[in-house]
């Protein structure tokens, strides 16, 4: 692998929370991909894909706990290939209990980690032996909500434009009331603005429509929180490139998800694109479901 900067992509993360699929998604991209690798192997494998002319640049590997000494293993091995000079980076992809749950009684398969207990044990514990390395990813995808299509998608926004400089960010709004999205790095709260729900003729539409949006950017404190929130994110965008940190989730939320935090979130989306240095991408994740 001397004389050339290679890509190393590590595909860790729930069983159960698309993996298998993320790892396909890669592969449809040209990327050389190895599944289920123990985390020892890793250097090896980078080692053997640097002699593949074609997929020298970008080698992903797909790992999983089943290692008894994962988190030990996994944290040497990205020692040693970051000090070989391979730029490594760590996909998380997670899921809530109740959609593992979900998904599992639905193929009627174990969970590898659940030996003689439940389900619901095998989870917990895997959560405990991913905890550090969940903290450590550079990008965590919450996949509860995705179907395969959506969290391909995902994976090839990320990925499919590796010559693209600068912090790729992902803007989603989304409702208290559901919960917050646990792959966010930023949370921005507009509940303090008045809500168009108690507006009778704004209550059918959302975010999107233009007379949600200019009720909701018209209020105090909306343009002040979009001049401000531009701003840090610009300070924070800045320090995450100088740390290698390649990609950012800014989630903004209202109480259900529909009017405010769309309004707001494509608001600030447009803005960080405008500001320039950054690839912006924004999603509604909750607009539909109530």
């Amino acid at each position: 692998m001397k004389g050339r900067e290679t890509a190393f992509v590590i595909v860790t993360g729930m069983s159960g929370a698309g993996r298998s699929t993320a790892a396909k998604a890669l592969e449809d991209l040209g990327w050389f991909v190895i599944d289920n690798l123990p985390p020892g192997l890793l250097f090896a494998m980078a080692e053997e894909a640097g002699r593949v002319k074609l997929a020298a640049d970008k080698v992903a590997a797909v790992v999983d706990v089943r290692s008894l000494a994962f988190t030990t293993d996994l944290n040497a091995a990205i020692e040693e290939l970051d000090g070989r000079g391979v730029a490594v980076r760590v996909v998380f992809l997670e899921a809530s209990d109740e959609e593992l749950v979900r998904r599992f009684e639905n193929v009627r398969r174990p969970h590898p980690l659940q030996g003689e207990g439940r389900l619901v044990d095998g989870i917990a514990r895997e959560r405990g032996i991913l905890r550090e390395v969940r903290a450590n990813a550079d990008l965590v995808i919450d996949t509860s909500n995705l179907n395969v299509h959506e969290l391909r998608g995902k994976i090839v926004a990320f990925f499919g434009g590796e010559d693209r400089p600068g912090l790729r960010v992902n803007v989603v709004s989304f409702g208290y009331k559901y919960g917050l999205p646990v792959d966010a790095d930023l949370v921005v709260d507009c509940r303090f603005l008045p809500n168009p729900h108690w507006v009778p003729e704004l209550r059918p539409m959302n975010g999107l429509d233009a007379p949600v949006r200019e009720y909701v950017l018209n209020q105090a404190g909306a343009k002040e929180l979009l001049d401000a929130y531009e701003e840090v994110v610009g300070i924070i965008a800045t320090g995450y490139t100088r740390e290698g940190k390649g990609y950012a989730t800014l989630a903004v939320g209202c109480t259900g998800g529909k009017h405010r935090s769309v309004a707001m979130a494509e608001q600030i989306g447009g803005r960080l694109r405008d500001r320039g240095g950054m690839e912006v991408q924004v999603s509604h994740r909750d607009v539909g479901r109530e």
